[in-house]
């Protein structure tokens, strides 16, 4: 408390200053050994009084005990005690404290080692308890976050615990909360920082997740099959019904792919039959018409299909 030692030992001084004052004027005035006697006494005023004196911060409690006995609860400010027949004990804390803890290589449900990272956020609501109840709070809630985050992390799947964070959070907030009550401590939160897994492990989810993944693909790819089958089907029963958009549509492909590379095409003979185009001569003047309006593709074809000589 550096604000009592500095407040205290400032009143210590004060005093002294004013014996020394009062000695000295004695001793002008008398020269006897009255002087003596009231620079010693203003000694002993002064240790009394900066031993009594106590000044506490706005967020600190102080437990008093008279002879081993609870006395008081005192802060915030400035208060006195008797010395020697009164003591601090303990100087709590009531702002919102923060404690790491974690557990390492614990098995799951499924018998998956992992390790665990948690945060605890807790407050002093009583510090009498806190003072009287337990020796060292501070210890015991962590110990006591602990061994819960064990219990919790042996009941919980890792799929679980992966995805439901907020779930397994709550679950430990009351359980500690249950475990510190009778110490005068409220649980305010508990966060799960990381949960590390094994590499292998790690390697085979990512693997499992390509695959899943990868599933559903083939999955949407068969269904965009389906509906695209079903488009043809519905079409095949236009064409059926107006055999002059067949032959169309059959003459705008054919045309589109001439267009596009005007080498060789593969036609089926019952295509040709189909579209009416005279056979062989029919997609012979085809493509020298195409030619006509391309001639550097023609030319290259005629290059490409030139004999090479011997």
């Amino acid at each position: 408390m550096q604000n009592n030692s500095l407040f205290s030992s400032l009143i210590f001084f004060v005093i002294l200053l004013i014996g020394a004052a009062l000695a000295y004027t004695l001793h002008i005035s008398s020269n006897g050994y009255e002087s003596y006697y009231v620079f010693g006494g203003a000694i002993f005023i002064a240790f009394v009084v900066s031993a009594a004196i106590k000044v506490a911060n706005q967020w600190d409690r102080a437990i008093v005990l008279r002879l081993g006995h609870f006395h008081s609860l005192r802060g915030p400010g400035l208060f006195f005690i008797i010395p020697i027949i009164d003591t601090i004990a303990f100087w709590i804390d009531i702002r919102v404290l923060t404690t790491a803890f974690k557990a390492e290589k614990t098995l799951t449900k499924d018998t998956v080692p992992v390790d665990v990272d948690a945060v605890l956020f807790w407050k002093v609501i009583d510090p009498k308890k806190a003072a009287l109840e337990v020796a060292d709070y501070v210890s015991a809630i962590g110990w006591a976050s602990q061994t819960a985050l064990r219990d919790v992390i042996g009941k919980t799947m890792l799929c679980d615990m992966l995805e439901g964070r907020n779930k397994i959070s709550k679950e430990l907030q009351m359980i500690i909360d249950e475990r510190t009550e009778p110490w005068g401590i409220n649980v305010i939160s508990v966060e799960l920082k990381d949960v590390l897994i094994p590499p292998a492990l790690e390697d085979a989810m990512s693997m499992q997740a390509q695959a899943e993944r990868e599933r559903q693909a083939r999955v949407i790819l068969g269904d965009s099959e389906r509906q695209v089958a079903e488009k043809f089907g519905e079409a095949a029963k236009t064409y059926i019904s107006n055999p002059v958009a067949l032959h169309l549509r059959a003459m705008n492909m054919l045309y589109e792919g001439l267009k596009e590379n005007s080498t060789i095409v593969i036609v089926p003979s019952s295509a040709i039959e189909t579209m009416q185009l005279g056979g062989l001569a029919g997609m012979t003047a085809l493509t020298m018409g195409l030619d006509q309006k391309h001639p550097s593709s023609a030319k290259k074809s005629e290059i490409e299909n030139k004999p090479r000589e011997p």
